[in-house]
């Protein structure tokens, strides 16, 4: 990859919380002394605000130009749930406007800004997010209601619970239009705790650094940069429970000159996950994410280990992801997408993946993919323009291995565009399902390898281009 990611200059002054003012021991907020430590640094040129050995209760955090955040070995950054402390704004979720609380950790127009250290940051999330039933066993259901016994009711995909009444009646009655962003703020306070935020949110900010930290326990994704350049993850560990709603590990969104290396994921959803904006709204925007470097990343736990989409709108472009470990992820490289994003995926690389036990698909190109939710299925869409079609194109996998999969390659395109120019050369899959495909074009295998489960048969793909399939 030809490019360069400019790391953060941060002056070598430092900042002790406990000269503001900061009390550990986890009863006692620290807002405000974290927040003036940093102000003080920022007006003084920037430098490390400290985070000490110790359990640190605090509110939401605003990083500023030239602050490292340095949390020390045995600190544990806790932070509280209260409604005056985290008001609603608008901002960017799932690739367009929506309604949400401000996020614990937040930076808006800041350059120069890391995260660093070994010390543990922790969101508090299971006081904001809802629980799926079918994520639980039977004894885990019964203590969520016992906590809260009716704000929990039956979906097709069976119960879902809520941790607050406000959270339960918000659900119910949905996000209201934004015409009046005012009134529409006004509208959902009655319903706070349904709008559970983003832990580290990132905006429109350069030369950032998240290097060393443990991040977990997110009421919604854990770590999303938007609109940033120069932005380098490294050595992290960024985890949540496996049943958490909406528990991505990392979503980067519409970025520029990115590396991720040698981070741990271990969450509840997807888990290094390429988004660039939703739908119409998003691609007057024109900022694709491009230009990522990842590689010597392990995934412990997830949806997908490798992602695309689905909010790919702005367009994703220019990726190259090496040496990665997906163990047991519910999908091992996922692109997705639907008829309405738009926008195109194109020059990506993975190259020498490893995956194990992964109980879906260990390749897939979706072009079916909603959120009943949020979204009308495919087939209700009834009038699109061509630049409402989402386009995958140009995408080698090579040199990977995945031992035991639900199905290898699943590819489903779209008869209106194509999945089309994708090469899988040195790709060894251990399933009983090869290759399911549909609405796809110039499928290239290079000594490809599907076994079966039993070990007593396999396909071998020497060299095979399948067309319009």
């Amino acid at each position: 990859m030809e490019f360069t990611v400019n790391l953060p200059e941060i002056k070598e002054e430092i900042y002790d919380i406990k000269d503001f003012g900061a009390i550990s021991g986890g009863v006692i907020s620290n807002t405000k002394a974290i927040n003036d430590a940093i102000q003080k640094a920022h007006e003084n040129g920037g430098g490390h605000v400290v985070i000490p050995q110790g359990i640190w209760l605090t509110g939401p955090i605003r990083l500023l130009s030239g602050i490292d955040l340095h949390l020390e070995s045995g600190a544990l950054l806790l932070f509280s749930k209260s409604k005056e402390e985290y008001p609603l704004i608008i901002t960017e979720y799932e690739g367009m406007k929506h309604i949400r609380t401000v996020s614990p950790i937040m930076a808006e127009n800041a350059e120069n800004i890391s995260i660093t250290g070994e010390g543990v940051i922790d969101g508090n999330g299971h006081l904001w997010r809802i629980c799926k039933r079918f994520k639980f066993t039977q004894k885990e259901w019964d203590r969520l209601l016992k906590k809260s016994p009716d704000t929990f009711f039956e979906t097709k995909e069976g119960a879902i619970w809520f941790p607050t009444r406000s959270a339960f009646e918000g659900y119910k009655m949905g996000e209201p239009k934004l015409d009046d962003e005012r009134e529409a703020l006004k509208t959902a306070s009655p319903y706070y705790d349904f709008y559970r935020p983003v832990m580290v949110e990132l905006k429109s900010c350069d030369k950032v650094l998240i290097d060393g930290v443990t991040l977990e326990n997110s009421p919604a994704w854990n770590v999303h940069p938007v609109y940033c350049t120069n932005v380098t993850i490294r050595n992290a560990y960024i985890r949540n429970a496996d049943y958490a709603q909406n528990g991505d590990g990392l979503d980067l969104e519409s970025c520029r000159f990115v590396e991720i290396s040698n981070v741990k994921f271990d969450v509840g959803d997807d888990a290094i996950c390429m988004k660039s904006g939703k739908n119409k709204e998003a691609r007057q925007i024109k900022i694709p994410t491009e230009d990522v470097y990842i590689h010597d990343c392990v995934v412990l736990h997830g949806h997908g280990g490798f992602v695309v989409g689905s909010e790919m709108s702005r367009g994703v472009r220019n990726i190259l992801v090496q040496n990665c470990t997906f163990i047991g992820t519910d999908v091992g490289i996922r692109f997705k997408s639907a008829i309405g994003r738009g926008g195109v995926v194109e020059n990506i690389v993975l190259d020498n993946i490893n995956m194990i036990n992964i109980p879906n698909e260990a390749i897939i190109f979706t072009m079916g993919y909603v959120l009943a939710t949020f979204s009308k299925p495919e087939e209700e869409v009834k009038e699109f323009d061509a630049e409402d079609i989402p386009e995958f194109k140009n995408i080698t996998i090579r040199n990977t291995t995945c031992l035991s999969a639900g199905t290898g390659l699943k590819i489903e395109g779209l008869k209106e565009l194509p999945v089309h120019d994708i090469l899988l050369e040195n790709v060894d899959i251990t399933t009983d399902n090869d290759m399911v495909l549909s609405n796809a074009d110039n499928i290239v295998l290079k000594n490809v390898i599907f076994r079966d489960t039993t070990g007593e048969k396999e396909n071998l793909y020497s060299e095979i281009s399948m067309k319009k399939l």
